[in-house]
């Protein structure tokens, strides 16, 4: 049954919830996200839901270089009324998959131990996500990579991986994109693994990258894009159906993440049939 379980862990979530009919067409519009489910009450409130893949946030207690217990937080939060033990209590009974988000390297270890002690009950998507190289405007600390992967796949060798870049976001200026640098970094660290691979990639600066990520992509077959947005960041429909255009030409997906509903709406009745992964929440 573990085997079975950690075989889901690298599935594609749109093909896991096709599969199970729990969505009746292949299409990424059609799963459901609820974001930042780090406290008790949100926790409760995305496994009650009817979202297909929940997000939280891991980071140990007292913040960098703390030594308690992982709890779901972000920074700069350092504490919280829930641990990762009690999340994934509350988590493991539903159907949804599960993205866990590593603040610190030192969340990564203990978490995964009380992780590899439910697998078994995880027949599921379930992606380990952590920003490991600075990007474009970028000024939060990176996760070190090489520990990073180096602890995840010792765990799990079959588990999604979403890793990204630390990002920023100015209103008042020219926000440069994913520069050539940042995306061959990223494929030469990516180049040894076997495992599925997302890089989770800022909405607002994907259009002035768009060479730079194909290329990406084109660098093998289990690498995926996942669009995200922050609460402040401005973009239109148009640079949505720009990116999917471009990446189409690739035959490339790309998950839709965090993306606001009067926009995602649009865009969704503008283009009937994208495959992305769109955040209601």
């Amino acid at each position: 049954m573990a085997a079975e379980a950690q075989g889901a862990w690298s599935e594609e979530a749109v093909d896991h919830f096709l599969r199970s009919q729990r969505i009746r067409a292949r299409d990424g519009a059609a799963v459901r996200w609820f974001h930042a489910a780090n406290s008790k009450a949100r926790a409760r409130e995305a496994a009650r839901s009817d979202v297909h893949m929940i997000e939280a946030d891991v980071l140990l207690r007292g913040g960098k270089g703390g030594n308690g217990d992982p709890i779901m937080a972000h920074p700069p939060e350092t504490d919280s009324d829930n641990t990762l033990q009690e999340w994934l209590k509350e988590i493991v009974n539903t159907n949804k998959g599960i993205k866990l988000d590593f603040k610190s390297l030192e969340a990564i270890w203990p978490s995964l131990e009380l992780l590899e002690h439910v697998k078994q009950h995880l027949r599921r998507p379930i992606w380990i996500n952590a920003d490991i190289l600075q990007g474009p405007n970028g000024d939060n600390a990176v996760v070190d990579a090489k520990e990073f992967l180096d602890t995840v796949t010792s765990f799990f060798p079959n588990v999604t991986l979403s890793l990204g870049w630390t990002t920023g976001w100015h209103p008042d200026k020219h926000n440069k994109g994913y520069d050539w640098m940042m995306v061959k970094e990223m494929a030469q660290i990516c180049s040894t693994l076997s495992q599925p691979v997302t890089f989770p990639v800022r909405a607002a600066l994907v259009r002035q990258s768009i060479s730079e990520l194909c290329w990406l992509m084109q660098q093998s077959d289990r690498y995926s894009l996942t669009v995200w947005t922050g609460k402040e960041d401005v973009y239109s429909v148009e640079d949505l159906l720009y990116i999917r255009e471009n990446f189409d030409k690739i035959n490339r997906r790309f998950c839709l993440l965090d993306v606001k509903s009067g926009i995602r709406d649009a865009a969704h009745s503008r283009e009937k049939e994208w495959l992305f992964l769109l955040n209601y929440n």
